[in-house]
């Protein structure tokens, strides 16, 4: 039996052929859908974490807040260089001492070299003024003061973090410059002390 005649190879048979071969297109649509799903994937990891990192802020802040408000900061006299524990075993804080504090409950999700505490008091809630430190963009931390105040007076205890932005890459910016400003705040009249 004569073998069949040679087909003539022609460029419309070549694409033809191509259009109707499917082998490999999931890999080429999953190719073409994959840098989306990977940048959102990427930005809701980074928005959680950010809002968690958050609340564990807020909660140094209020843990830190209390030795403002039951006294213990203020205390004169005792041997312990951090503001700690119990009432009259406590050194008096200064900012420095009582940012050593607060950083010794922060875990290691925070560096606590881009903490900025801020502790001011007053007599009143209605005398109360709040320095305007900035945005994620126009962050100052000069002025900066640590006053607890004595028994009775208001307090406003403010900690300030500038949280690193990874995906901000991807045009997906929560902040400015890669950072993003995190502020917790617990405000409270000292109890009598």
């Amino acid at each position: 039996m004569p073998s069949p005649a040679p087909t003539r190879f022609t460029l419309r048979k070549a694409l033809l052929r191509f259009r109707g071969n499917r082998r490999g297109s999931a890999a080429v649509e999953f190719a073409l859908v994959a840098p989306m799903f990977f940048a959102l994937l990427f930005a809701i990891i980074e928005t959680a974490l950010m809002f968690f990192s958050s609340q564990v802020l807020e909660t140094i802040a209020q843990d830190s807040a209390r030795a403002i408000l039951t006294g213990q900061a203020q205390a004169q006299g005792g041997s312990v260089a951090a503001c700690q524990t119990a009432p009259n075993t406590v050194a008096a804080c200064d900012q420095t001492t009582f940012k050593t504090f607060v950083c010794s409950k922060i875990p290691a999700l925070f560096d606590c070299s881009k903490l900025y505490v801020d502790v001011v008091s007053t007599s009143s809630f209605g005398t109360l003024s709040l320095t305007n430190f900035g945005n994620s963009c126009t962050f100052n931390p000069s002025g900066m003061q640590y006053s607890a105040g004595t028994s009775g007076q208001v307090v406003v205890v403010r900690l300030f973090y500038q949280w690193p932005l990874i995906v901000t890459g991807l045009a997906y910016n929560m902040g400015c410059n890669n950072k993003r400003l995190m502020v917790a705040t617990a405000a409270f009249k000292n109890e009598p002390f």
